[in-house]
């Protein structure tokens, strides 16, 4: 072999070869690669690639890292390529509004409009507040709840907002003017833990959603009919966290330790599919791979959509399709509890955990309860936020340990990414926000400001802005 190539084989991240191994130059770097690749898969739009080499990310010749890290070049050299977003999210590194004396109440939730145009946050004083991002200053206050707002979620088709408190009742918001649309609806017994939307390709416009709450059932409401349409009821303690598939199945976790998977028949009935059982401890949060596309339906990165709903609702299935990967790749779920453990499920092929991500090893697992878990937009990273003061990362297609970030001095609550997969976002009981990037897997920006604990945190779907909240009552800005 002549010493200017290497013999290189390229994987995608489930270690599927791209062809057999073969001679690349030596000086190869990225742009090669990336050619190569697309080349490879017959792209017909040239995508971009990251390139990785025992999960540290290749940023020189391959020949060049051969030499740094004493590679032999009679070794075939195992580079994993990953698909990146076309776009790059500048990072957040300032305040850019602090808005007091708005809400009277701690800030519980803090949620981003679809199409990035807006913010909705839910407070203790029992509002709903809705936020103009353009001029960064208060649209509406909504008035309907008696109780503390939990949640918020809004619908795919940015026409409809939801809101969900202490008291168990759900609130249906008209975003455009700011107004309940009939009275507060009434089914939960006890407070409402999380909301989620039929996704935009399955149904347009939106008019389904599913809340859960600590009464132990989930249930599924018609925006448009302002009731109940089914109950879901088998868990035998509190629900605290519920998706909506984009293959139509809601996945329910619970206090019980268990995950259900429901199914909605065409004749209108909730029908239990499958129970995932590994958890020794509460199920506290829930995340779908495709979940960034659930949420944001047909808008992307640009927000310049105005099309017809039948058009709205099919290039929502097309980003489903392409958040999917190859065409027989299933949805992947992760699930992240009190028992200090991360599951990485594949429901649609298995029952059985694909991955169970802890070890015995203090340097990977979680030392203490998994309080939140979140897919990156392109679904190939898994983010865990833990009362153990870290944020841990994750492959979302095989759920390997990749780095721990550390450097919040107390328990972490929300994690929130950048919509070009590229940063993750944290929140903590220490009262800062942190910029962690994934590539150099560093701290990139300290976001000190808070006067107390920050419980929400939210990066806007077209990157530009985070906002954030918690016990000090004020809602916070950055970009």
């Amino acid at each position: 072999m002549a010493m200017n190539t290497v013999m290189c084989l390229l994987t995608d991240a489930e270690g599927t070869p791209l062809g057999s191994a073969m001679y690349i130059p030596h000086n190869a770097g990225h742009l090669q690669l990336t050619n190569l690749v697309n080349t490879f898969i017959n792209n017909e739009v040239k995508l971009s690639y990251s390139f990785y080499v025992s999960d540290e990310e290749l940023l020189v010749s391959v020949g060049t890292y051969m030499e740094r890290n004493s590679v032999s070049v009679e070794n075939v050299l195992k580079i994993v390529y990953r698909q990146q977003a076309v776009f790059r999210i500048r990072p957040v590194y300032r305040c850019s509004q602090t808005i007091r004396d708005v809400h009277e109440g701690e800030i519980l939730c803090v949620s981003f409009s679809p199409d990035g145009k807006n913010l909705a946050s839910g407070s203790g004083d029992t509002t709903v507040r809705l936020w103009d991002l353009n001029t960064e200053t208060p649209m509406f206050t909504c008035k309907g709840h008696n109780e503390h707002v939990l949640a918020v979620a809004w619908s795919p088709d940015v026409k409809c907002l939801v809101s969900g408190d202490r008291d168990g009742k759900v609130c249906c918001w008209d975003p455009s003017k700011g107004e309940l649309q009939g009275n507060a609806l009434s089914g939960h017994k006890k407070w409402i833990c999380g909301i989620a939307w039929e996704p935009a390709h399955l149904s347009y416009p939106s008019r389904r959603f599913v809340t859960c709450g600590k009464d132990g059932d989930a249930r599924i409401w018609d925006f448009t009919l302002k009731r109940t349409l089914i109950v879901l009821s088998g868990h035998t303690r509190a629900v605290t966290c519920v998706k909506w598939g984009g293959d139509g199945t809601i996945y329910t976790g619970s206090q019980d330790s268990t995950i259900r998977m429901w199914e909605i028949t065409h004749q209108g009935q909730g029908i239990l599919k499958h129970i995932l059982k590994d958890h020794a401890g509460w199920v506290n949060s829930l995340s779908l791979s495709t979940e960034y596309v659930l949420r944001t339906g047909a808008f992307d990165h640009t927000r310049q959509v105005t099309c017809s709903d039948e058009e709205m609702k099919k290039i929502a299935l097309e980003r489903y399709i392409k958040a999917k990967g190859k065409v027989d790749s299933p949805e992947r779920l992760v699930s992240g509890s009190d028992d200090f453990t991360i599951i990485l499920w594949e429901p649609s092929v298995s029952l059985q955990p694909k991955q169970k991500m802890v070890t015995t090893a203090r340097l990977t697992g979680h030392q203490q309860l998994v309080n939140h878990v979140y897919f990156s937009p392109n679904g190939q990273w898994i983010a865990s936020a833990s009362f153990d003061k870290s944020v841990k990362l994750w492959d979302g297609v095989t759920g390997k340990f990749i780095t721990a970030f550390r450097g919040h001095a107390n328990c972490v609550y929300q994690i929130s990414w950048s919509p070009d997969s590229r940063m993750l976002l944290s929140c903590s009981k220490d009262s800062t926000l942190k910029v962690w990037e994934i590539g150099t897997k560093k701290l990139k920006h300290d976001l000190p400001g808070h006067e107390d604990e920050v419980w929400a945190v939210d990066w806007s779907p077209d990157g530009e802005k985070v906002a954030s909240g918690g016990l000090g009552k004020a809602l916070k800005l950055w970009k």
